[in-house]
């Protein structure tokens, strides 16, 4: 269990009558003194009754934990009217949301959707992350607000952004996140519109590299998230040369992997890895012309540093990620086992393959994206670039598009 699922108070922080109390901090909670009681849980958008049970005292939660409008009925038996009713409003309340640590590109992709939550609900929103993540938000959302996970003793409610591969009953999230993409979950969890907005962050580092240049990350927590064509790299990154960038590999690991795979910094490419603060790779994405790397953290935060991603991706399928006009995959091979719901993935494999683990085609999403794909996507970024007067490409157009329909 993660420090946010711990999060959850033991007693309900709201206060009704007869010595009821009640909250909505992961899911709807009811807690009954002594009695003889009647309780019901209402969905008030749909009109249906959820729960209804007949209790002498203790606790009544609800099954679904993500955003539902609940509503509250409470009875004495024998009472035709009820003792407590209570629907939800978020309006001036405070309200919680729980990220996992440990994580960037989950919280980077999610983050903006708890700010749409708070505009829509007119609500204090507070959330807990890891602290250096956490540090890349103050300035951009200074109305919503960081706490550490042991505060937490007087939310009216709150929601737990995850991963929830095993949610069977969809319990913890509407629809499998697998189906509708990485990002859109956490819109899915918090109710609210999910076209795609990239994270703000303060983009005011002054440049630290004179000359044009590009920023590549190689690296995966997994193998199967890597790029596995063996010249790949090589191929890339002096075509990128030979277009006049340098070519600044800003992984945070220099060199990545179990035996018998190491992934290393690519000789070809300036080191410039190693455990700094993300406010540093924060400095050199905004000011690089484009960004070439996997679907990972570094993707992400290139996204919300509004630089065109050039995504390698085959283990995932492309609405897994945000919408870039330029994401290499192979339509040729074995793909997309990340989002197919039959294939739990198992984050203690480090090789895992669900489909053909142990044999030739191991890895063949990735290993057969060739270097032409990524070089052609490259090179119709560089062309895009010239042909318009708009911030640099066409996917940062896309993202202000976003954005003003948001606003």
């Amino acid at each position: 269990m993660d420090d946010s699922a711990k999060a959850q108070v033991a007693i309900p922080t709201g206060t009704g009558p007869r010595g009821i109390r009640y909250d909505f901090n992961d899911g709807a909670r009811v807690l009954l003194p002594k009695g003889d009681w009647r309780v019901e849980l209402h969905d008030l958008d749909s009109g249906n009754v959820l729960f209804r049970t007949d209790i002498a005292e203790g606790m009544v939660t609800s099954t679904k934990k993500f955003y539902v409008r609940f509503g509250i009925r409470v009875w004495q038996k024998g009472k035709e009217k009820p003792d407590f009713s209570h629907d939800m409003e978020f309006a001036g309340k405070r309200v919680c949301v729980h990220f996992p640590v440990g994580t960037l590109g989950d919280i980077l992709a999610w983050f903006p959707y708890v700010e749409r939550f708070r505009e829509i609900h007119g609500c204090q929103v507070s959330y807990t992350m890891a602290d250096e993540v956490a540090a890349l938000f103050s300035a951009t959302y200074p109305n919503l607000h960081y706490v550490a996970f042991s505060e937490h003793d007087d939310f009216y409610a709150s929601y737990r952004m995850g991963l929830f591969f095993d949610d069977s009953e969809n319990c913890m999230q509407p629809i499998d996140f697998r189906l509708v993409g990485l990002h859109r979950t956490a819109a899915n969890i918090l109710g609210v519109d999910d076209a795609e907005l990239p994270a703000k962050l303060k983009l005011d580092a002054p440049r630290i590299v004179e000359e044009p240049y590009v920023c590549i990350a190689v690296q995966a927590s997994t193998q199967c998230k890597k790029w596995n064509n063996p010249t790949g790299w090589r191929d890339v990154i002096r075509h990128i040369k030979a277009s006049g960038y340098r070519v600044l590999c800003i992984d945070r690991e220099q060199f990545h992997g179990q035996v018998p795979a190491w992934q290393y910094c690519p000789p070809e490419a300036e080191d410039f890895t190693g455990n700094r603060p993300l406010g540093e790779r924060v400095a050199l994405l905004q000011h690089a012309s484009a960004f070439v790397g996997l679907s990972s953290g570094l993707a992400w935060l290139a996204w919300a540093c509004r630089v065109p991603v050039v995504m390698i991706s085959g283990f995932t399928l492309p609405f897994n990620e945000f919408r870039t006009p330029y994401r290499v995959f192979n339509i040729h091979t074995c793909t997309g086992c990340w989002n197919d719901v039959r294939h739990r993935f198992d984050h203690k494999d480090f090789f895992w393959c669900p489909r053909h683990k142990g044999t030739n085609r191991q890895y063949e999403c990735s290993a057969l994206i060739t270097s032409h794909q990524v070089i052609r996507q490259f090179d119709r970024l560089l062309q895009d670039m010239k042909d318009g007067e708009r911030c640099p490409d066409s996917a940062a157009h896309v993202t202000l598009e976003n954005e003003d329909r948001a606003a």
